[in-house]
């Protein structure tokens, strides 16, 4: 009886944990535009964040979207059913579903000052800028700083504090 409460108890709390992750994962790419330097040219106009596909993290950059802005400017979420279809943008975030085309994903923003943001276990050394992980049980984050440089951006040292450096 207690493995059948457990297993139940276990299984409602997926989602509570799955939401939680794309809770803070919003706050980090919030936070993380007051830590990194676009170039002149990416700070005119909508802050852009641009998802690849379906993810939950949609909704909760939404909600961030409709309260806060990035140095005055608002704002602005794009959702991308393909590659072809990512405009420049000042974010991309690539959920877990998607993490597959990520060589692809860089080719085709090779020219741009994007931060490419993951969330899937070794792709911080593939080539994402930033890649979010799990270190000791808790929400971290990778900054690889060779891709930080690729994307033409430039991090203040508060970022790379409380990053795990690749």
């Amino acid at each position: 009886m207690k493995r059948i409460f457990l297993l139940i108890l276990l299984l409602f709390s997926i989602p509570v944990l799955q939401a939680q992750d794309e809770k803070w994962q919003g706050v980090y790419i919030y936070s993380f535009t007051r830590y990194v330097q676009w170039p002149d040219e990416y700070n005119q106009g909508d802050f852009v964040i641009s998802i690849l596909g379906e993810s939950p993290m949609v909704q909760e950059l939404q909600n961030l979207a409709e309260k806060k802005k990035v140095d005055g400017r608002t704002i602005k979420l794009v959702r991308a059913n393909s590659i072809s279809e990512i405009k420049k943008c000042n974010i991309l975030f690539l959920p877990d579903n998607q993490s597959q085309l990520l060589a692809s994903v860089l080719t085709h923003t090779n020219d741009w000052a994007t931060l490419v943001v993951t969330h899937q276990e070794g792709l911080g050394k593939k080539g994402s800028c930033i890649n979010f992980v799990s270190k000791d049980g808790k929400p971290s984050f990778e900054l690889n700083m060779n891709a930080i440089t690729k994307h033409q951006l430039k991090v203040f040292n508060e970022l790379t504090r409380h990053a795990i450096m690749l």
